[in-house]
């Protein structure tokens, strides 16, 4: 079913992606929450895979071993499709360079509220299109 959702974002890294939107309404360390061999995140007791989704998260926070976490999740072919994030910060930006990730801001966060996880997006030419 085709919700007829559209919102703008502002590309970063710019690029074209689609597939299944998982929504992360926190921040995210990539070092140390972020396993580059499986492109799992931890959380708690379990494992959110991240591979192959279109992940929007508020912003990453921590070390600046994260973008290597980045750069390796492509390497091993676990990287999310693109990232969708409220707040962009350099370490962010440097690792979706070197993992070739596009990287977009979508102002304000709370426009995904009432999207579920699992529903289709489309980034393209500054705008986010959902259905499901």
């Amino acid at each position: 079913m085709y919700a007829g959702v559209r919102v703008r974002v502002k590309p970063i890294i710019p690029g074209e992606c689609k597939g299944s939107l998982l929504i992360l309404d926190r921040h995210i360390s990539f070092f140390g929450e972020v396993d580059p061999e499986t492109g799992c995140l931890k959380e708690g007791d379990i494992d959110i895979c991240i591979d192959g989704k279109v992940l929007a998260f508020r912003g990453s926070r921590g070390s600046t071993v994260g973008p290597y976490v980045l750069y390796a999740l492509k390497k091993n072919a676990k990287a999310p499709l693109c990232m969708l994030v409220e707040e962009v910060e350099p370490m962010l930006v440097a690792g979706c360079v070197l993992g070739d990730i596009p990287l977009y801001v979508v102002e304000p966060f709370s426009v995904l509220s009432g999207i579920p996880d699992g529903a289709h997006v489309e980034v393209r030419e500054g705008e986010l299109y959902v259905r499901w």
